[in-house]
């Protein structure tokens, strides 16, 4: 079977040719590398009809960007992005963690920012607590023996948790503002506002978006996290000639996404090892 493999928007090509020779190191057989917005406009099916313009949200684990491209009955042009490699989830994640080791600190008398081991606790309660987040408005955050023998248990409101991240939310909406005038278009312009990546999940991101679009809803056809590697998935079924109606492109999801999502993995793996690397060099100069 050939894949179609996807690449981050702001991949050079020295990076797509170190993605073709993952996804080569990984058994795949790449018939074409396409952006993540493509992707993400094919897995909404917005890839068939007259001409549109659509923005892509992309708020991912570990990176985010958004891009603006204009479809006319399959041809894709992006004429617009604006991204940050240092900005995702994991941002949402640290201002809930740094909220709870101030808390700690205030409560107990006990600094826990250098026990590595309670901060992987903390780190994973932070993450289930963020994504419980998005469809209910409190969580408790429970760890045992979080430190020196201690239980903890905080309650967690979806309002404390926007408070926590509204620099991060402002600067998301910083970058679609940026976006919007390098397309030189207006906001009713926008015909489809497509979702990708865990992040989108969060209420508040979706309701910032629609605040900003005056009321237009972002499109929620599609799970967020299976977007991108879902049209991979289709694409590359169309190139070899294994897709040709629905119930194939069902079947070639399930055949394909999961080795598209472990070869995301691994990229994503090799991104941030270099962008670890690119900090430590910035902190030695």
């Amino acid at each position: 079977m050939c894949h179609h493999r996807k690449s981050q928007t702001y991949f050079n090509d020295a990076q797509k040719q170190a993605t073709k020779d993952a996804a080569a190191i990984a058994g795949l057989n790449v018939a074409r590398i396409s952006s993540e917005p493509m992707a993400a406009a094919i897995a909404y099916d917005l890839d068939k009809g007259g001409e549109r313009n659509i923005l892509v949200f992309d708020l991912g684990g570990g990176s985010f960007d958004v891009s603006i491209m204009t479809v006319d009955n399959g041809f894709f042009e992006v004429i617009a992005t604006n991204e940050d490699a240092h900005l995702g989830g994991e941002d949402f994640d640290q201002k809930i963690m740094e909220y709870f080791i101030k808390l700690i600190k205030n409560k107990h008398g006990k600094d826990i920012s250098k026990d590595n081991k309670a901060l992987e606790k903390l780190r994973r309660e932070a993450e289930r607590a963020k994504r419980a987040l998005s469809s209910q408005d409190q969580v408790h955050v429970q760890i045992e023996s979080l430190f020196d023998n201690v239980d903890f248990s905080e309650p967690l409101t979806r309002a404390q948790f926007e408070e926590l991240n509204n620099d991060l939310f402002e600067k998301t909406m910083g970058h679609v503002k940026k976006a919007m005038e390098d397309a030189g278009l207006e906001k009713h312009q926008i015909d489809e506002i497509v979702l990708v990546g865990e992040g989108t999940r969060i209420p508040k991101v979706q309701q910032l978006l629609k605040d900003y679009f005056d009321g237009k809803e972002p499109n929620k056809g599609v799970n967020p996290d299976e977007a991108v590697a879902f049209g991979a998935a289709v694409q590359g079924g169309i190139l070899s000639g294994e897709v040709g109606g629905e119930s194939e492109t069902d079947d070639l999801c399930g055949t394909c996404c999961d080795a598209l999502k472990a070869l995301e993995t691994y990229v994503n793996d090799m991104k941030k090892q270099v962008n670890d690397k690119d900090k430590l060099s910035d902190k030695l100069e």
